[in-house]
């Protein structure tokens, strides 16, 4: 297993096309921007896109930025688009994946890491903390969370 940044790794076509074909609209979404150059733009102009690989099998990724969804706010950073293949889930493969981001955002300064979501008791298994509801940019309410560093 081996974790690589999206926008450094040299089989991004590969990569996108797995992102493009998981059965999840937000997956889609993000192969979406990721085709059209608006990624860095929709997450606050600069992002991350960790993934956790095997070869060139895409086990799990999430975005790392200056926001996600929820855009009238001062809080930063984000992770967002957090998925993990389905074949791999309840291995802790996607809580590896989550460590290391965590601890990219503290090496680079961050003491805190948010992430908005309509789950319920998917983030706290990680260390993340209810905070409130705040609306997504499309005015849908949406839990945020906040993992201390």
């Amino acid at each position: 297993m081996e974790i690589v940044e999206y926008f450094s790794c040299k089989d991004r076509k590969e990569y996108l096309k797995q992102i493009l074909s998981c059965d999840w609209d937000s997956a889609k979404f993000l192969a979406e921007l990721l085709i059209n150059n608006e990624l860095e733009e929709m997450l606050g102009g600069w992002c991350k896109l960790f993934m956790l690989t095997e070869g060139e099998r895409l086990i799990s990724f999430v975005t790392f930025s200056a926001r996600d969804d929820i855009f009238d706010t001062e809080l930063t950073p984000w992770l967002g688009f957090f998925h993990t293949s389905p074949d791999y889930r309840g291995k802790g493969y996607g809580k590896q994946l989550l460590d290391y981001v965590c601890n990219f955002a503290k090496q680079s300064g961050y003491n805190a890491v948010y992430v908005s979501t309509n789950h319920t008791g998917l983030y706290e298994k990680f260390g993340f903390t209810f905070q409130g509801i705040a609306d997504d940019f499309r005015g849908n309410p949406s839990r945020v969370y906040k993992k201390h560093l």
